[in-house]
Order: structure tokens, then C-alpha cells, then sequence
């Protein structure tokens, strides 16, 4: 059947399994916003691009699936930048689609070109190190190995965001609709091609305290049952890194909860103090997790390394055994080798003696008094919505330490290229696939100001979406590394907020103020925040942040 390639790209989005595209419009793209009508294929008009591409990342890091997002050219397609940067570093499987002047106007100076001819800006080459592939389709007798391409890189073992860009006489040609005959999907069958297991439950079978180190690449394998199980039969500790909180339920006896720089510091201790063995599965070992590489991690102990990325085998640390493959089949083998040979739990009194002192209250707890509300926010959280609740955090640093994300819950840490202005728009875009999901977004009162505009795409589409802004007048990160390291110097930290109530009234939300217990309590009571869209404000004290270095 003759088709135009506007209607080819919608039929490429639904075979692709996409339902959702976020963007806005512009005239360089109306051909394929025009072919939207009447397909299956529902467009959400956002209020910056940006914030179309933080919606697709958040979309494709709840669902697993493909996701899309589309800017008209120019500033349109520059717009989408720093999202599409996120979900490279994220390796998000973003397609990302943007318009082009017609090619027959390439050099000339048309409004808005971006083909790099003739002083133009290049687009392909401001995306070329953020995407995994990205093509200017001028033709259209090659458009089916291009979308192939596009597709095995979006999908492929290693995923990542691709860019395709489609000048706009090109989109309005006619081509047969057999092209899309070209694209295969990638099988997505868990690769079961790695070396023997044994090694790596011989070294579980020695280890006289052996603690997992689980890291985001066990939610992306499925894996949370198998290592749930391994630690609740023998009684191994796990603890994670930030992205993969809730790999196991937190707060459970063999939980040690999240390692990193930003947190309490319990799981670092046992680690330093009792390990033995350390398994790395899916995990990184970045300069959150390591404690900026801090050799006592791992001195004086055997170390394992799963993963299913060969290219992270031995990377900052040399592993006694590593393997590469599928997590969860690596697991399931190791699982079943320890229970076929009679593999005894390991003894539960060091975890014991080392829970029991880290229940005792602190030297320095008066410290912690200026984080109390965050701390009982973060507990109500966790109480009130115990499974199926999203979270989307940007503000990262109490959540490490103060909320027990659950084995069926989801918590979405601003990792990546940690920008601000995150959590909304990602959170909106997973409400678009998890329609059933409480959702929160949390955030600064600094990153707010960068994104809060969305929250009226959230209103335009009756998306239902907590904001959880801290309120506390200032940059918190770069005022703590102002007092710990230039001696009290602010600049530019500071700034004034608006008003927050007036500021939901205008959006037409609910607002609540939260400055004590109380007001806590009475929000959680009387918000409606499965169904509802609101606008909380937790009051904190600027001159209180955490203790931590955040640079060096």
C-alpha cells in the first residue's frame, strides 16, 4: 500500500509497541502529528521539550518498553538535549524524532535548519555522543534499513536512545508500507551464554560472611526473587546502590540497606568490618557507591562480579570470578547448586551484633533534629503505600538514608546525568504506562523552578501526580559545599520562592504546607494522593544539610 512517510513513522512507533509520544508540535513536524489522528498512538503536548524528553525516559524506565518523544527542529531538537542525555546515561530506550527543513532549502538559510550546511547548525552532531544511533533520513530507498538500524539499537543488548530526523518534504513523500518489513525486533530471550557457575558457589559455599552487592542491573534482569531468595535461605546480607533500592525489602532483618556516600553509613560498616565475600551483581561501583573508591571496600576480601555487560567486568576493581550473563539465569544456577549440595545458612551473629548497634541512637543524633519531618515523611511513605507506588526523586540524599523502599515498590533516583528539573516530567511520563501507580515526584524548591510548568501537562491530561517540593530557599548542595570547603562564601545559592499555595490555586491543584509532625500527619490523612494532583511543600531549615563531601 502507497503510503506517506508520516504515516510509515506512526506505523514504526506502533510496531515498536509505542502508545505514547510526548512532545509539541512545530511546523517542520506536522506531517507526522497530522498522521497521529485516529491511530493508536496518543500524543501529550508538553510545555517544554525537555520535559518531553525526562516524560519518555520516565515511561520507558517504569514500563521496560520503548518510548518516544518529538521536537520540531532547531530549538525544538535542541530542547531535547539534556533528556536525551539522561536517558543515554540511564541507557533508556528513547526514540526520539524531530523535524528537518526540506533538503531542497539546505544551505540556504532556512527558519530554523539544522542539516550543519552553509553555517547551519549540525543536529546530527549534537546528538551524535548521546544516542546510540542517529541518522538524517534524506532518502527514502534506504528508510527501511534505517529503521531497522534505529530499531536493533534502541532495543538491542545494550539500549540507548536513538534520533531520527526527517526533513519535511521527505516526511510528506510516498513510499510502499513494506518497508517496515525490514525491521526486526530484537529477541529479547535472556542470554544463557556464560562460563560455569561453580566457581562462584564454591566461593558462597566458603565464605564465612558474604554480603550481596546488588546493584539497578538486578531490577533490569527481573532478578529481585532469586536474590530475595538466596539471602533469605543462607543468609547472606544485601545491600544495594541508590538505583536499585528495594531490590530486596528494606528494612528486613538480612536488609543493610543502601550503600553510598549520601547515606547512613551502616551497610559501608559491615562491609569494612565483617566481610569476607563480595558480590557484585549488576552493580557499578560509581563514586556514590564507593565512597569515592575507598580501598577498605574491598580490602582483605574475595570479590564476584555478574554482570550482563562485559565492558563492566573488572572496570575499577579486579574480580576473583567474573561472569558474564543474564543475572537472573546466573543466579538461578548458583541458587540451585547451593541447594542441591546441602549449602548450610551462614551464621547470623555478626549481621545480629551489627544491627543491634546500629539501632543505638547516635552520639551526634541532636544533629539529625533539622531532618526529623523528612525522616517521618519519608516513613508515612513508606507505611502508607507499602507496593506499587512510583517514585521519582531528585532530591536523593534523605531518601538514601531515611525511606525503606519495599520489594514491591519503585524508587527512581535523579541518577544519570543528575539534572535538575527530573522528577516531574518523569514521573508524569510513568503515570502514562502505570496508570494505577501513586506517584510521587520529589524535588527541590531549585530544580522545581526548572520544570514546574509541567505541572500543567498534568492537569491538561488529568494525570494524577504528588509534587513534593523541599522548601528551604536555596541550592542545598552547592550552600553545604560552600560552608565545608570555601569557607562560607555563598553566591548564588540563595533566592526567593513564590508562593506555593498561590501557585497551585493557579494551576487549579491542591495545596499543603507541611512544617511540623502534626501538619504531616493531617496531610496524609486528608489527601487524596491516588487520584488527586497536588502541590506539597515540606518546610526545612537552609543552614541544615548532611555532613557528607560532595567533592574533592
Amino acid at each position: 500500500m502507497d503510503i506517506s512517510v508520516s504515516e510509515l513513522i506512526v506505523r514504526y512507533l506502533q510496531r515498536l509497541g509505542i502508545d505514547t509520544l510526548f512532545g509539541m508540535p512545530g511546523a517542520h513536524v506536522l506531517p507526522i502529528y497530522d498522521c497521529l489522528r485516529g491511530s493508536s498512538v496518543k500524543s501529550v503536548l508538553v510545555k517544554h521539550e525537555q520535559g518531553a524528553a525526562f516524560m519518555a525516559g520516565g515511561y520507558a524506565r517504569v514500563s521496560h518498553q520503548p518510548s518516544a518523544c518529538i521536537a520540531t527542529a532547531g530549538p525544538g531538537a535542541t530542547n531535547l538535549i539534556t533528556g536525551i542525555a539522561n536517558a543515554y546515561a540511564e541507557r533508556l530506550p528513547v526514540l526520539a524524532i524531530t523535524g528537518e527543513t526540506s533538503t531542497y532549502i539546505f544551505g540556504k538559510g532556512g527558519l530554523q535548519e539544522s542539516s550543519g550546511e552553509g553555517g547551519a547548525i549540525d543536529q546530527g552532531a549534537l546528538f551524535a555522543s548521546i544516542t546510540r544511533y542517529h541518522k538524517r533520513i534524506e532518502r527514502t530507498d534506504y528508510l527501511g534499513q534505517v529503521l531497522n538500524q534505529a530499531t536493533q539499537a534502541l532495543l538491542g543488548r545494550e539500549p540507548g536512545p536513538v534520533l531520527l530526523s526527517i526533513p519535511y518534504n521527505v516526511q510528506k513523500e510516498r513510499v510502499d508500507d513494506s518497508v517496515l518489513d525490514a525491521v526486526h525486533i530484537p529477541s529479547r530471550v535472556a542470554s544463557r551464554q556464560y562460563t560455569s557457575t561453580a566457581e562462584l558457589a564454591g566461593l558462597l559455599r566458603a565464605a564465612r560472611s558474604p554480603v550481596i552487592i546488588a546493584g539497578h542491573g538486578c531490577i533490569q534482569a527481573g532478578a529481585r526473587d532469586v536474590v530475595s531468595a538466596l539471602s533469605d535461605t543462607f543468609n547472606i546480607p544485601v545491600t544495594t546502590s541508590l538505583k536499585a533500592k528495594g531490590v530486596v525489602a528494606e528494612g528486613t532483618p538480612l536488609a543493610l540497606g543502601c550503600l553510598g556516600v549520601t547515606s547512613n553509613g551502616d551497610a559501608y560498616r559491615y562491609l569494612v568490618d565483617h566481610a569476607d565475600l563480595l558480590v557484585f551483581l549488576g552493580a557499578g561501583f560509581n563514586e556514590r557507591t564507593s565512597y569515592l573508591w575507598d580501598a577498605k571496600l574491598l580490602a582483605g576480601k574475595k570479590i564476584a562480579q555478574v554482570d550482563r555487560d562485559a565492558a563492566q567486568l573488572g572496570r575499577v576493581f579486579q574480580p576473583d570470578v567474573a561472569i558474564c550473563g543474564d543475572i537472573r539465569a546466573v543466579m538461578d544456577d548458583v541458587f540451585a547448586a547451593l541447594q542441591a549440595d546441602g549449602t548450610l545458612p551462614k551464621a547470623r551473629a555478626l549481621l545480629d551484633g551489627h544491627q543491634a548497634n546500629a539501632a543505638q541512637p547516635a552520639s551526634d543524633d541532636g544533629a539529625n533534629q533539622a531532618f526529623r519531618l523528612m525522616q517521618a515523611f519519608y516513613r508515612q511513605l513508606a507505611q502508607r503505600f507499602p507496593h506499587n507506588a512510583l517514585v521519582f526523586d531528585d532530591n536523593i540524599v534523605f531518601a538514601q538514608t531515611y525511606f525503606d523502599v519495599s520489594d514491591r515498590n519503585h524508587y527512581f533516583p535523579n541518577t544519570g546525568i543528575s539534572s535538575l528539573g527530573h522528577a516531574i516530567p518523569a514521573a508524569i511520563g510513568a503515570r502514562c504506562f502505570a496508570k494505577d501507580s501513586p506517584t510521587f515526584a520529589i524535588l527541590g524548591d531549585g530544580g522545581f523552578q526548572m520544570c514546574c510548568m509541567e505541572i500543567m501537562t498534568a492537569v491538561n491530561y488529568g494525570i494524577p501526580l504528588n509534587v513534593v517540593v523541599i522548601n528551604n530557599g536555596t541550592l542545598s548542595l552547592i550552600r553545604k559545599n560552600q560552608f565545608q570547603l570555601y569557607g562560607e562564601r555563598y553566591i548564588d545559592c540563595d533566592f526567593v520562592n513564590p508562593d506555593f499555595g498561590l501557585l497551585a490555586q493557579s494551576f487549579g491543584i491542591q495545596h499543603y504546607r507541611v512544617e511540623t509532625e502534626v501538619e504531616l500527619d493531617r496531610f496524609f490523612a486528608r489527601a487524596d494522593l491516588t487520584g488527586g494532583i497536588n502541590l506539597i511543600e515540606i518546610l526545612l531549615d537552609k543552614h541544615a544539610f548532611p555532613r557528607y563531601l560532595s567533592a574533592r
